[in-house]
């Protein structure tokens, strides 16, 4: 039924960074919607930050809040932690199991198929969100990885994408999906499409995001130094929390950069935008970065490397984009935005265009109707 409404649990590993944005998202849009949700995830990441989102988003939570120690590795604290959560989703009697990232995956897919054993109907969806798609086909560990999502799509009804990079990366890497598929953008609200003017004593450069070089952090620090020890001097602002920081804030004082850089724990994106001019997203890997669609869509330059989804989001602009992992070229496309008189008129120009591609209320339609197709 078109109106019925249903009972899901959003499962995932770490309440971090876009995976945790999307689930949000989705949570604001289907709960308006009548839906009862809920979520299932990790205990032993996050920070302040998260508890005050979760505080925020969980009188939403009809079917209500559950964390558990996940950690990133397969573990064998996992089968204890699977026979435990999955009494648990027995008592809440989901229809949807809609699960982000490998791990989270991995649990509400394996849970879900023996609910359905026992003569649930519940469906179970899950989106990598870049995850294991990320590693190297011809590594040893992708291999394996790959061999374990190939296994795992038999105990799914539905792969949710968030961008053709990630549809196509696993086409190629994991093979012909045999079952359904969907590709679904992340999207944004109608009032983050409203422009964050730099205060006035605004950095040059921003970067926000998690702490692992998996982000680039290194890679951005790197190049703020190139800049610094030309006869060009720049400013910025680090922001954000994850497991290398302190290696970071080691990295900043052997490059000199103690002078040029303040550090922040993590904060909102767009409060964020307001410290400086310029918002750098440094990757390595990416599916479909919010921080991307939300620094255009709050009008500021970008600089992004030319990695998942990103080519995407900037269309005809594509080619402005930096290879991933290079510090020196970085700092050439750093060094080329403070010098760009019409930076302003053209991060004007991809705000408008982003504005028709990426809503979040069609991005909560079409999972929806993800949703009701496997059912």
């Amino acid at each position: 039924m078109p109106d019925e409404k249903l009972r899901i649990i959003h499962c995932f590993r770490s309440p971090v960074g876009g995976i945790f944005r999307h689930v949000r998202d989705l949570i604001d849009l289907h709960a308006a919607q009548g839906h009862e949700i809920g979520i299932f995830c990790d205990s032993l990441t996050g920070g302040p930050h998260e508890e005050r989102l979760f505080r925020e988003i969980e009188p939403k939570l009809a079917l209500g809040l559950t964390r558990i120690p996940m950690r990133r590795a397969i573990t064998p604290g996992d089968l204890a932690a699977l026979y435990r959560s999955y009494k648990h989703f027995k008592e809440l009697k989901p229809d949807i199991l809609h699960s982000h990232g490998a791990k989270g995956g991995a649990y509400a897919r394996i849970i879900g198929s023996v609910l359905r054993v026992s003569g649930s109907s519940v469906a179970r969806l899950y989106c990598p969100h870049g995850g294991s798609i990320h590693y190297d086909e011809n590594s040893l560990k992708g291999k394996l990885f790959f061999t374990l999502e190939r296994a795992m799509e038999r105990l799914t009804d539905c792969l949710l994408f968030v961008s053709d990079y990630e549809q196509r990366g696993y086409h190629r890497k994991i093979g012909e999906p045999r079952c359904r598929t969907r590709l679904v953008y992340n999207g944004l609200a109608k009032a983050e499409f409203i422009p964050v003017a730099a205060s006035p004593k605004a950095a040059d450069f921003l970067y926000i995001g998690m702490m692992r070089d998996l982000k680039g952090p290194d890679v951005f620090l790197h190049a703020l130094a190139m800049l610094n020890s030309s006869t060009q001097k720049a400013t910025a602002h680090f922001v954000g929390d994850g497991p290398d920081k302190d290696r970071y804030r080691t990295m900043i004082g052997k490059l000199g950069l103690e002078a040029n850089i303040t550090v922040h724990d993590a904060m909102p994106a767009r409060e964020a935008f307001g410290l400086a001019d310029i918002v750098v997203v440094p990757s390595r890997a990416e599916s479909m970065p919010y921080i991307v669609l939300e620094a255009i869509a709050a009008q500021k330059p970008v600089i992004c490397t030319r990695v998942g989804g990103i080519p995407e989001i900037f269309g005809d602009d594509a080619g402005r984009l930096v290879e991933p992992g290079d510090p020196k070229a970085l700092a050439g496309a750093m060094a080329a935005a403070l010098s760009n008189p019409n930076r302003s008129k053209q991060a004007k120009k991809m705000r408008e265009a982003l504005q028709k591609r990426f809503s979040v209320e069609g991005m909560a339609h079409d999972v929806m109707e993800a949703y009701r197709a496997c059912l």
